[in-house]
């Protein structure tokens, strides 16, 4: 895929107030070290994550979702009134219907011609979102559009943590140890026509590829009791993940005519340490290129990508005029990766 007139104008987010340690966590999973004889450090050890943050109590994906909204339209000259499309990329929502995109499109008063809905495509929501956009851009159907995504990993990490110390097993450590490293936090990407944009970063195309055969290998819902359930088998995610990687990054250089120096700089999806290293010595790129967010944020799922990359323009880690990559991949398996002229 290829763009010649779509814009990433401005990036918004929200980060909720509650940091929790992963010697939080293990302090709540204590019985569970102990019987395992587990040493202190270990979450940690293993996924390189030293905190990530939860929203209070009944916190609402869509007041994540318009904060973030509304911070990206005012770091723009776009008024809501020109927005064409609003989508909802995360996997966290508030109900089954309506979409969750519903909400906040009342709550930044958008109008009523703006299209509005749903994507779900695990960890990439928002970059399948941006491309939507990018695609209704392209056509002439839309000048500007908006997407947004709420994470929660409050619920999730609490059921997991139950059912730790309810098993007090090995197996379903291994299983439920990805799930410790989720975290909350809410984004926006506010893409337009060229023609709207002052500051914005020229969206040049991207390559996507699937590896549907591993779909079972991450996979989050409730369980035959109705309740929450994450598990994953991280050995094999890593394994297989990386290998889908190499080749979309492979399709992705070839699609823009990218040099093997280029990209300049990469944001990927935020999953943890290990994850991070094998990716890059997979795809040949240094770990100076790379700005990373996980140690702090953990994994937000839709939200780690482009909330990174806001943080990294915030922090001039992306220069004008670098060639950036945005390397995406979630459960299914998928990956999509886009290039973007800063």
């Amino acid at each position: 895929m290829r763009y010649s007139k779509v814009t990433i104008d401005a990036f918004g987010y929200e980060l909720p107030p509650n940091v929790v340690t992963s010697e939080d966590i293990e302090q709540r999973l204590k019985p569970l070290y102990e019987a395992l004889h587990f040493k202190k450090g270990q979450l940690e050890a293993i996924t390189g994550i030293q905190e990530r943050r939860f929203w209070d109590p009944g916190f609402k994906m869509y007041r994540g979702a318009i904060s973030a909204g509304r911070k990206a339209l005012q770091s723009s000259c776009v008024a809501p009134r020109e927005i064409g499309m609003l989508i909802y990329g995360g996997v966290c929502r508030d109900n089954l219907e309506p979409a969750t995109a519903c909400a906040v499109a009342d709550g930044l008063s958008l109008e009523p011609g703006t299209r509005i809905y749903d994507v779900s495509n695990a960890c990439l929501g928002v970059l399948n979102g941006m491309v939507q956009i990018a695609n209704a851009i392209e056509l002439g159907q839309i000048r500007a559009g908006l997407v947004v995504s709420c994470e929660s990993a409050r619920q999730i990490i609490d059921a997991t943590i139950d059912r730790l110390l309810q098993t007090r097993d090995m197996e379903v450590f291994k299983k439920t140890v990805a799930t410790l490293t989720g975290g909350s936090g809410a984004v926006a990407v506010l893409l337009t026509d060229t023609s709207l944009s002052v500051t914005g970063h020229h969206l040049l195309g991207g390559s996507a590829r699937n590896a549907a055969a591993f779909h079972r290998l991450c996979v989050w819902g409730p369980d035959g009791a109705g309740q929450p359930m994450m598990e994953t088998d991280s050995a094999a995610v890593l394994q297989n993940g990386v290998s889908l990687g190499i080749e979309t990054f492979r399709d992705f250089r070839k699609e823009l005519s990218w040099s093997d120096d280029q990209p300049d700089k990469i944001i990927c999806h935020q999953v943890g340490a290990t994850h991070q290293r094998n990716m890059l010595d997979a795809i040949g790129i240094a770990p100076d290129k790379d700005f990373t967010t996980f140690r702090y944020l953990g994994n937000i799922g839709t939200v780690s990508l482009p909330i990174t990359a806001a943080i990294a323009d915030e922090r001039q880690f992306l220069l004008p005029g670098d060639r950036v990559g945005f390397l995406g991949i979630g459960s299914g398996l998928n990956c999509l990766m886009l290039g973007i002229e800063w």
